[in-house]
């Protein structure tokens, strides 16, 4: 369980954050760390939760899903509207996520064989059909296995850069820690960051599954102490390394036949990575069309029938919506900062005012507001972006 959370906040896009250092400075080295402790902190309060006393005082587990703490906030007004917004924004961040691995496969297959007279998006395809057998997952220990072949995959791809890195120790350089920056190269690069850990939608579940829940919480501190380090480590030392020269993808700096064993490596850690949000969109698709039709619910043919709609739907997104990666920031500043800040502090707030200290309420409130401004400017920005491309 230990490597399958580890998994979830060391995603593929942390080789994205030498390029965020790079529009954040100095600042961003803080950031990696701040982010680290916030989304600890926010699955820590979200697994609270789940929890209530009962008459001896002891923790009981009442519920057991994102959706039924939105609906138990909610409940004085609308009881069921907090669970509508929680099972719509999980929805569309994790088939938004489950897009971009296929776009990502492509782009790497694409990049990894230029002779190849193949486009990236028949490699998308491609991709897609190596994927087909997700139709058949029905439970969580599949995913949990893929997902330690993904931590294997993710280690491997860091030792490799990080080693590159430290034979070129002879150009590191400070100097592009004092480049300018602009304020919206930096909310982008704070939107990295920030949503490079996130794992909030997976860890109801994560934890039900666990046999000693109360090891919970020092798993999660433990697998972000170690993602956190990973990612300071890995982003100072590259960005040290190439400077005003960091690429998006860092890959791209590496020699030509280092890069391509980094992005062979980066395609198999994508393919392994997609089974678990495409699981987890199915059980919240699932949920909601069967919450009152228990005969269907229990159907072999609805079940793969469903799973494989929304695979083939993941696909058609990749193939036909434009200036994807410019809609994936706008639903991602909108779902990422409310699931991962906003809503667990709101949360936590309303279900555990009485007994949270005042500390813990300034806590809550802090992250509450940060999340808040995380949303609104990467709404901003990713909206002025729509703009210009359509524009332009």
């Amino acid at each position: 369980m230990a490597s399958f959370l580890l998994s979830l906040i060391q995603g593929i896009f942390v080789l994205g954050l030498p390029y965020a250092l790079l529009h954040s400075g100095s600042s961003g080295l803080f950031l990696i760390i701040l982010a680290a402790v916030l989304c600890r902190y926010t699955g820590k309060i979200l697994i609270a939760c789940l929890y209530e006393e009962n008459e001896d005082g002891q923790l009981i587990r009442v519920r057991d899903t994102y959706e039924d703490v939105a609906n138990a906030s909610c409940k004085g007004l609308f009881p069921s509207l907090g669970g509508t917004v929680v099972n719509v924004a999980q929805l569309v961040e994790l088939m938004m996520t489950c897009t971009l691995y296929l776009v990502v496969s492509g782009n790497l297959l694409s990049h990894s064989f230029p002779s190849a007279p193949v486009t990236a998006k028949t490699w998308s395809i491609i991709t897609f059909i190596i994927l087909l057998p997700c139709v058949f997952i029905k439970t969580l220990k599949i995913v949990s296995k893929l997902s330690l072949l993904c931590s294997v995959a993710h280690l491997f791809i860091i030792l490799i850069v990080m080693s590159y890195c430290v034979t070129e120790m002879h150009r590191w350089s400070w100097r592009g820690f004092r480049l300018p920056m602009t304020f919206e190269n930096f909310l982008v690069s704070v939107g990295v960051i920030i949503f490079s850990y996130t794992s909030q939608i997976y860890l109801p579940a994560l934890e039900g599954s666990m046999k000693n829940r109360g090891e919970f919480d020092c798993m999660l501190t433990w697998a972000h102490v170690f993602a956190c380090l990973l990612k300071t480590s890995f982003a100072l030392t590259a960005f040290l390394t190439w400077g005003e020269q960091t690429k998006e993808v860092i890959s791209d700096n590496l020699p030509s036949s280092l890069g391509m064993l980094v992005n062979l490596c980066l395609l198999t850690k994508a393919i392994f990575s997609y089974p678990l949000p495409f699981y987890a969109a199915t059980e919240v698709m699932r949920a909601c069309m069967f919450a009152t039709n228990h005969v269907c619910d229990r159907s072999p043919l609805f079940a793969i029938g469903l799973r494989g709609g929304l695979l083939v739907l993941t696909l058609l997104l990749a193939l036909f919506v434009p200036h994807f990666a410019l809609l994936m920031g706008l639903t991602g500043s909108v779902t990422g900062a409310a699931m991962t800040l906003l809503l667990p502090s709101l949360f936590h707030l309303k279900l555990k005012w009485r007994k949270l200290a005042f500390c813990e309420k300034l806590a809550d409130f802090s992250i509450f507001i940060l999340g808040g401004f995380c949303s609104i400017a990467g709404i901003i920005c990713s909206i002025v972006g729509l703009f210009e491309s359509f524009g332009g």
